[in-house]
C-alpha cells in the first residue's frame, strides 16, 4: 500500500510540475509575442501557424459583439499594413489578468488576458491558443481579440 500512494504522489507532482514548465513556457511565448508586437517586430509573422484561425471580435456602441475571422496570411499582411502607422503613433497594447489554461486532450494552452490599448482606459478581452510543435517551437493556432474599431464589422459574420 506504502509503495502505490508514494508511486501515486510521485506521478501526481511529475504531472504537476510537467504542466507548470508547460503553462510557464506557454506564458512566456506570449510575453515574447507582447513584446514584438510592441516593438513592431518581423519575427511577430513567424510566431503564427500558417493555419491559425485569426478572430476580431468588434465590440460595438451598444456593447453587443460580432466575430469577424479571416485566414492567417491575409491578417500578416493586414498587420504588415497597418505596422507603419501604429508605429508613427506610438501604438501599443499593454496586456493584464493573464491566465493559462491547458488544453489536455491537445496538449495546447490557452492564454487569456485584458488588452488595453495606449491611451485608452477601457480594456478588452483576447486569448490566445498555443500549440508546442514537433520542433520545439511555439505557435499560435488561434486568437480572439476584442477591438472597437468598427471597420472590422464589414468582414462580420
Amino acid at each position: 500500500m506504502k509503495k502505490f500512494l508514494l508511486s501515486l504522489v510521485a506521478t501526481v507532482c511529475i504531472t504537476l510540475a510537467a504542466y507548470a514548465d508547460g503553462a510557464q513556457e506557454a506564458l512566456t511565448f506570449f510575453q515574447n509575442y507582447v513584446n514584438a508586437a510592441n516593438t513592431y517586430s518581423n519575427t511577430i509573422a513567424d510566431m503564427y501557424s500558417p493555419s491559425a484561425k485569426i478572430i476580431r471580435q468588434v465590440v460595438k456602441p451598444d456593447g453587443t459583439t460580432a466575430n469577424a475571422y479571416t485566414d492567417t496570411a491575409t491578417y500578416i499582411k493586414q498587420m504588415k499594413i497597418g505596422q507603419a502607422g501604429a508605429k508613427l503613433r506610438g501604438y501599443t497594447n499593454s496586456y493584464s489578468n493573464y491566465a493559462v489554461t491547458e488544453i489536455i486532450p491537445n496538449k495546447k494552452y490557452k492564454i487569456s488576458a485584458l488588452r488595453q490599448p495606449k491611451g485608452e482606459t477601457y480594456k478588452l478581452k483576447t486569448y490566445q491558443i498555443i500549440e508546442k510543435q514537433p520542433s520545439g517551437k511555439w505557435l499560435i493556432t488561434e486568437e480572439m481579440m476584442q477591438t472597437k474599431q468598427q471597420i472590422f464589422l464589414r468582414y462580420a459574420e
